[in-house]
């Protein structure tokens, strides 16, 4: 047998045993979506849906637009730009999905109707009772976003992504989706992060908390979002090592993040016992 037909033969293996191994992933995650543990306590809208334009935005067949709530995936490319790191695993998983359901999704609605950009928000089931984000945020497809005030179901859907994560499914394996230490931030660094420091002290602003950490790095909680974050005591993360999640944007010379919700921060080593951040119920 000659090189180039063993290489050959070997590729087809590996082709096929993906195959096999995607269709029963496939099978088993979709069997597993009516046992889920962020139920639906009401459908607000039943619709069908055309495209799964990217991994967490449906067309509908009325032309109407549907942002999923609590998630966001990695971004395809426009106008020439390459796609991100799992754009195109999180678009077509989203489209396997809803395909498995006959292109059709129950809507739960929150707070808001409507983004900016006048799409429909909405948190989406299956007829089995399945949460379709939940499903997505389990398998590490995507990321947990908390955008107040649509926070229904966020301590569920963090859960799901703790899960992930913790398994290190899906994004969760890959390098850019690991904690980068405060003191590897540049002025350059942008775009979603997991930053990793301890924490020096906390500041007030007119319009914000900062929790300032060991280093050219702040996390800005504004007064607006501090509702989210009920009673707590952000003096007590002084001396703990801490885990923001979030978008990098530069500022004044110091790299900074805002923070809108406690499920974006996570104490990693409880120095101070009481340092513990539980959202507002």
């Amino acid at each position: 047998m000659t090189r180039t037909r063993a290489r050959r033969q070997r590729r087809a293996l590996v082709r096929v045993w993906s195959w096999f191994t995607f269709v029963g992933w496939l099978g088993l995650s979709t069997g597993l979506a009516a046992q889920t543990l962020c139920p639906a306590d009401r459908i607000d809208e039943q619709v069908r849906t055309v495209l799964a334009y990217d991994g967490d935005t449906v067309t509908l067949s009325d032309g109407r637009r549907v942002r999923l709530i609590g998630i966001d995936t990695p971004e395809l490319g426009r106008q020439g730009q390459p796609h991100q790191d799992g754009a195109l695993a999180a678009r077509d998983r989203l489209r396997q999905l809803i395909f498995s359901h006959q292109q059709r999704l129950d809507l739960r609605f929150d707070a808001e109707r409507e983004d900016k950009y006048g799409r429909l928000l909405a948190h989406a089931f299956f007829s089995d009772g399945g949460n379709l984000v939940e499903q997505l945020l389990s398998e590490g497809t995507g990321t947990h976003i908390v955008v107040p005030p649509n926070t229904w179901q966020a301590d569920c859907y963090q859960r799901a992504t703790h899960s992930a994560r913790q398994q290190r499914r899906g994004l969760w394996a890959l390098p850019d989706y690991q904690p980068t230490p405060v003191e590897q931030l540049t002025l350059r660094t942008e775009g979603f992060h997991i930053v990793r420091g301890r924490v020096s002290h906390i500041s007030d602003s007119a319009s914000a908390v900062w929790i300032n950490f060991i280093g050219n790095f702040a996390a800005r909680v504004e007064r607006q979002d501090l509702p989210q974050f009920g009673n707590f005591d952000f003096k007590r993360l002084v001396g703990n090592t801490l885990d923001a999640q979030g978008w990098l944007y530069t500022r004044s010379g110091q790299v900074r993040m805002r923070v809108r919700h406690p499920s974006a921060l996570e104490v990693v080593n409880h120095v101070t016992p009481a340092a513990r951040i539980t959202p507002v119920k």
